[in-house]
C-alpha cells in the first residue's frame, strides 16, 4: 500500500514539476535524473529503476498499438544507413546519420532519410538518445518481370514467386528498370513491400539520339538521348544509337560505353 501511494504520488509531482522538459528528457533516453527535483522529492529515487522499467514497456504497447504492426523500440545510437523507421506516421529508410557535438549543446544526431511512399528526401535532428520507431524488414534478391500500368512485377530468385509492387514504392529508379534486372526487396512482417534497392548503376541500350560526331572523345560536351527503358539521359557526342552504356540509378548521369 505504501509503494502504491508513493508512486502515485511520485506520478502526480512528475505531471506538474517544472523541470518537466528537462525530466522528460532524461527519462526518454531511460536515465531519469532524480536530482532534477527538489529535495522533498529525492525520497523517491529507489523507485527509478521500477518506474524507468514500467515506461519501457508502457510504451512499447502504446506504439505497436497505435502501429498496428510489431516495431522494435531503439535510439538514435542504432541509426544505420538502410534502416527503415517510422517518422511522423510515415516509413523512411536512412540515407546518413551523422553524430554532432556543437561545443557546449546538447548532443544531437543529423539524419538523412528518404520517405518511402513519395521519395522525398528529408533532413532531421533527433537528440542523442532519443527514442525511434525501428521496422524489421526483411530482405531478399528478386528479378524484375514486367509492368502493367502503375503496377511492377518482381520474381523471388530463390522460391519463384511473383509479387506486385506499387508504382510509388519503386519511385524514380523505375526509369532504369528493363526485364531481369536484379534487385533487393525489403518487406515487414506483414509482407508489405517497404524498400526496393537497384544496383547502383545498369547498362542501357540507346534507342534514339542524334548521330555521333567522328573522333570527337570529349566527355565535356553533352548531348540528350533515350534509352531502351524510355529515360532521357545526357551522353557525350560521340555515343550513336544502338550503343550501350552504363548508367548510375542514383543521378541517372552517364558514366561510360560498354565495350560489346
Amino acid at each position: 500500500m505504501v509503494a502504491k501511494a508513493a508512486i502515485r504520488l511520485f506520478v502526480i509531482f512528475y505531471s506538474f514539476s517544472p523541470h518537466f522538459a528537462q525530466f522528460s528528457l532524461d527519462f526518454a533516453r531511460f536515465r531519469p535524473n532524480f536530482a532534477l527535483l527538489p529535495s522533498p522529492f529525492r525520497i523517491f529515487a529507489p523507485l527509478g529503476p521500477v518506474v524507468e522499467w514500467l515506461y519501457r514497456a508502457l510504451q512499447k504497447l502504446v506504439h505497436r498499438f497505435k502501429s498496428g504492426r510489431d516495431l522494435t523500440m531503439a535510439t538514435t545510437a542504432d541509426l544505420r544507413i538502410g534502416a527503415v523507421i517510422r517518422y511522423q506516421g510515415e516509413l523512411a529508410v536512412v540515407l546518413e546519420s551523422i553524430h554532432r557535438t556543437p561545443g557546449n549543446l546538447r548532443a544531437f544526431y543529423q539524419v538523412k532519410m528518404r520517405v518511402i511512399k513519395n521519395g522525398k528526401l528529408k533532413e532531421e535532428r533527433f537528440r542523442s538518445g532519443e527514442t525511434i520507431e525501428f521496422v524489421r524488414v526483411e530482405t531478399n534478391d528478386f528479378q524484375y518481370l514486367f509492368r502493367d500500368g502503375d503496377v511492377f512485377t518482381f520474381m523471388d530468385t530463390s522460391t519463384y514467386d511473383q509479387i506486385p509492387v506499387m508504382a510509388d514504392v519503386v519511385g524514380e529508379t523505375a526509369k532504369f528498370l528493363k526485364e531481369g534486372t536484379e534487385v533487393q526487396i525489403g518487406r515487414d512482417e506483414e509482407g508489405n513491400v517497404v524498400t526496393l534497392q537497384v544496383p547502383q548503376h545498369v547498362s542501357l541500350r540507346i534507342t534514339q539520339t542524334e548521330p555521333g560526331v567522328r573522333g570527337d572523345t570529349a566527355t565535356n560536351a553533352l548531348k540528350p538521348a533515350t534509352v531502351e527503358t524510355g529515360a532521357g539521359v545526357m551522353v557525350p557526342l560521340f555515343i550513336n544509337e544502338g550503343d550501350l552504356i552504363r548508367v548510375e540509378t542514383a543521378t541517372g548521369n552517364y558514366l561510360d560505353r560498354v565495350k560489346e
